[in-house]
């Protein structure tokens, strides 16, 4: 992380006090033992989980597009997310699901996951970061076709709000062939949530 991005703050306010005043405001004493080092901890922490806002897909792929002759789906799933609801700051996570059809070209398995990680660690909702991550495959790699599917978890709606322990948000972005042909459809999400031979 750059220097610049570390000396963030918002009217001369440095980060660490801006949350030490939350503290104040929450009826706690950011000076006890156990909330000294929580201001500079918080900054750390969220610092790392929106750095998303200085990763790009094109530094995320580099240069792992290969031209092949291949066709047929291409499915990686499973892949663990988290992010940051943007209405609560509270963490949201679960799995992604992504599948493309090549048009000459294939990208490194690795990269999807990264795609991922450049679009949730940001202040997201899910059916924008579901979008995000299509559309960016789509113009990165030109395929036939993408499908994203993302299954998640809020704790926004599990630790506050209505308390639903066990719900779960399920967002689907479509393009080319995979929002054209319903059986290219049909085939991903029929894939994508099953069980597969490793579990």
């Amino acid at each position: 992380m750059s220097d610049k991005s570390r000396q963030r703050s918002v009217e001369g306010v440095p980060f660490d006090e801006m949350v030490r005043e939350q503290i104040r405001q929450l009826g706690e004493d950011p000076e006890r033992v156990g909330l000294l080092k929580t201001p500079e901890r918080v900054e750390r922490s969220l610092k790392w989980l929106t750095r998303g806002y200085e990763l790009s897909v094109e530094a995320a792929i580099g240069n792992a597009i290969f031209d092949e002759d291949h066709h047929n789906m291409v499915l990686v799933k499973d892949i663990e997310m988290y992010s940051l609801c943007e209405h609560h700051l509270l963490p949201f996570f679960g799995k992604v699901h992504i599948a493309y059809i090549p048009n000459g070209k294939i990208v490194g398995l690795s990269k999807l996951p990264r795609v991922v990680e450049v679009f949730s660690r940001r202040l997201q909702v899910q059916e924008r970061m579901t979008e995000q991550i299509a559309s960016a495959l789509m113009d990165v790699l030109g395929p036939q076709g993408v499908g994203v599917v993302v299954e998640a978890a809020h704790l926004c709606m599990m630790m506050r709000g209505v308390e639903k322990q066990n719900s779960k948000t399920i967002t689907s972005a479509m393009k080319g062939v995979f929002l054209e042909d319903l059986r290219t459809r049909e085939e991903f999400l029929r894939l994508s949530m099953v069980n597969g031979v490793l579990g």
